[in-house]
């Protein structure tokens, strides 16, 4: 890997920190804006507050624990200082753009690449986004990034602490967001490096799943023994289930102004309440069978009209994969900025992508973009859910497809 040299490096970590603490104070340095950060909050400050982890943070489930005890380190245990819990998200995401860095320079050997690919990074929109708010998909990044940068050092040396560390910063992630769970068949890929004997392979393989459980098990632990059920990281998966399949999901793509989403998202926050309110009088459910109830709402929802399902999965998945975000909800000029700007990095990214050096890399990157659109197909799409999974590798190619283009 080439080295980059520290005062590259603080200016990238400089210009990153420069353009999120800007996309803060657009926002407001205490304001909380994002739909979802007072839930966050009230989780942070109940834990931090009482020691233990709120059973429902929101309507009918709990969120992930990671993002919520995140808060209370950041603001030393006061989460209510939002303005110290944004710093701290401007901090790691400015780390993040330094992982990105490494990544790109151990992939490519390139200092030219690696620098511009921080460079890139530090602007990026989407990544200005959520790092302007009380938002989980700051640290989510970060860790996702690390876990894939720890796991490519794991087996370039090889080193089974790198790997297990690796597995560990996956399973902080997961606690984070449980969609990354996903990416445990992922802490898989140095078997199929075939540079080293198959015991080495397995040795680093197996270190990062160990990783991965050591951090997920304890949580995992202790939902079984807090609700005496199997509960990997939270009880919304369910709801999501059926959220993301219901008629309710299929009407969402009839939207067309923002007025007709508002009134969607009351009625179809009505429906919820009214669901959650016949399961409590049928019989206090557990976590576990209220989220396997609204699974079931989805699924017989699918059955219902299987045609429309099959259009739902497709409209889902262009959501997921197209250059722009919703058209009705964003101004024009937003839209068409910010479909150029994606729609050159997707198309450069194709071209790095087709690179012939470290083909494994390759395969790993697009399994990323590939399990990530399919687990959310099957529940819930959002732009924002989009972000940490392929901004970070369209980022990575798109530099060195330029610079194919451009014939350095």
């Amino acid at each position: 890997m080439p080295r980059i040299g520290g005062a590259a490096l603080l200016a990238l970590f400089a210009l990153a920190l420069a353009a999120r603490l800007a996309a803060v104070l657009r926002v407001g340095l205490t304001s909380v804006q994002f739909g979802d950060g007072p839930a966050y909050l009230f989780a942070a400050r109940f834990l931090a507050t009482t020691g233990e982890y709120p059973s429902t943070t929101d309507v009918g489930f709990f969120r992930p624990p990671g993002y919520p005890a995140f808060l209370v380190l950041a603001t030393l245990g006061n989460p209510s200082n939002v303005a110290a819990a944004k710093l701290a998200g401007v901090l790691v995401g400015a780390l993040s753009i330094l992982i990105l860095v490494f990544l790109s320079a151990r992939i490519f050997r390139s200092r030219g690449l690696a620098i511009a690919t921080g460079a890139l990074a530090a602007v990026n929109p989407d990544f200005l986004v959520v790092a302007s708010d009380v938002q989980s998909e700051t640290l989510f990044l970060f860790l996702l990034l690390a876990a894939a940068f720890l796991l490519l050092a794991a087996v370039d040396r090889p080193s089974s602490s790198a790997s297990l560390l690796s597995g560990i910063a996956l399973g902080l992630a997961a606690l984070t967001r449980p969609t990354a769970l996903v990416f445990v068949l992922l802490l898989l890929a140095p078997l199929l490096d075939r540079r080293y004997p198959r015991r080495v392979r397995a040795h680093i393989a197996g270190a990062a799943v160990l990783g991965f459980l050591l951090a997920v098990c304890p949580w995992t632990l202790r939902n079984a023994v807090r609700f005496h059920e199997f509960i990997p990281v939270n009880d919304a998966g369910g709801r999501a289930f059926y959220e993301g399949n219901s008629v309710w999901a299929r009407r969402y793509y009839e939207i067309g102004t923002r007025a007709e989403y508002a009134r969607w998202s009351v009625a179809m926050d009505r429906d919820i309440r009214e669901r959650l309110g016949r399961l409590e009088a049928a019989g206090a459910l557990s976590p576990r069978g209220r989220s396997r109830a609204f699974a079931r709402m989805g699924v017989q929802d699918i059955r219902d009209d299987p045609g429309a399902a099959l259009r739902l999965f497709a409209r889902k998945a262009w959501q997921w994969a197209r250059p722009y975000p919703t058209t009705w909800f964003w101004p024009a000029r937003v839209v068409v900025l910010v479909g150029i700007f994606y729609g050159a990095l997707t198309v450069l990214a194709a071209i790095g992508l087709a690179r012939p050096e470290r083909p494994g890399v390759c395969a790993f990157a697009a399994a990323v973009l590939v399990l990530s659109l399919a687990v959310h197909v099957l529940i819930i799409v959002v732009w924002r859910y989009r972000i940490p999974f392929w901004d970070p590798v369209l980022i990575l190619y798109a530099v060195p497809g330029g610079a194919k283009i451009l014939g350095r």
